[in-house]
């Protein structure tokens, strides 16, 4: 298949680097606002360069993904799906919820398939949780916990564009909380602190949160997000149930170490970042939107999909403002 890539910043060359390793790729089409970007994923992948959006849609591609500016998802998706091109867009969907919503109104007049880039759901032991969830091995899921905690944070100018710790970071946990016990988030209560650099203040945002959910079936969820986990990266899954619990993200490299006596010593390298944590799953989601854009299945991962975890980061970013809870109807826009 002949593959477009739109966007080329650091997880747009990591893209860049894993399409263009996958047998069903042919050739990888690519383009960007700086032209060095440009060079150095052509030079190191073989891609073929356009200068333009425009030119990509027009270049024969069988599907594009998007890794561009977030204020760009929208309409990059837009233009892509009047193209007739099936996307797999990075998260968020929208850099707010009112342009989100109005997508997806758009997209109720198009039969072309878009899939938003949650990758956790393409972890193997991520998956296995799910599985064993939805068979019911877990009995009735009393909680469920999952964590995103960064070694150290990025820098002032992207903290200054994410919209923040809930809508950047927390997202990938709302998502699969929600993905795996297949119940729908009522109510939050979030809560964050500043202890690190200063500019996360400065810009109104936190470098640590803990978000507690209340789901439609009665499910708690904790998420717990850090910038500051010296030990390394640490992306954990846990679901307790009334007859079995089971974790996902508890291997040789997990950041974490034991202070029972006699406990094995944790591997020397931990995993440092998500490119090597999740390189993995990376791969799996673009074979899945492989399937996708010919045709073989539909999107698992909709734009709808994205929206859900974006109004639990929304209702966070106000439970954390006012220090009270709230329920996710009054955030979300229809």
């Amino acid at each position: 298949m002949r593959i477009g890539l739109i966007g080329l910043g650091r997880i747009g060359a990591f893209h860049a680097d894993t399409l263009s390793s996958i047998a069903a790729v042919d050739s990888l089409v690519v383009t960007d606002l700086l032209p060095e970007r440009v060079r150095q994923v052509t030079d190191r992948c073989g891609a073929e360069a356009v200068g333009s959006v425009g030119e990509l849609l027009t270049a024969g591609v069988d599907g594009v993904v998007i890794a561009a500016d977030t204020d760009m998802h929208v309409p990059l998706i837009l233009a892509c799906v009047e193209a007739g091109l099936p996307v797999l867009c990075e998260k968020p969907v929208a850099s707010d919820g009112a342009s989100g919503a109005a997508l997806l109104r758009r997209l109720a007049d198009y039969d072309v398939p878009v899939m938003m880039g949650f990758l956790r759901r393409y972890d193997v032991a991520m998956a296995a949780v799910k599985a064993a969830a939805d068979a019911g091995e877990l009995g009735r899921l009393t909680t469920v916990r999952s964590t995103t905690m960064d070694p150290e944070p990025p820098s002032r100018e992207y903290i200054a564009g994410s919209g923040g710790i809930y809508r950047d970071c927390g997202v990938h946990d709302f998502d699969i909380v929600r993905w795996v016990t297949g119940q729908e988030a009522v109510e939050v209560y979030a809560t964050g602190s500043d202890r690190g650099a200063a500019f996360f203040a400065e810009v109104g945002d936190v470098d640590t949160a803990t978000v507690v959910i209340t789901f439609d079936g009665g499910t708690l969820g904790v998420v717990s997000n850090t910038r500051y986990n010296g030990r390394g990266y640490d992306v954990r899954l846990e679901v307790h149930g009334s007859a079995d619990s089971i974790a996902a993200g508890i291997d040789p490299k997990w950041p974490m170490r034991s202070a029972a006596p006699g406990a094995t010593d944790p591997d020397p390298r931990p995993h440092r970042f998500f490119m090597d944590r999740f390189a993995d799953a990376f791969r799996a989601e673009f074979e899945t939107f492989l399937d996708v854009a010919a045709g073989k299945q539909p999107s698992p991962c909709t734009v709808a999909d994205g929206l859900e975890a974006g109004w639990i980061a929304e209702a966070c970013v106000r439970s954390a403002a006012e220090h009270r809870p709230v329920r996710i109807e009054e955030v979300r826009i229809r």
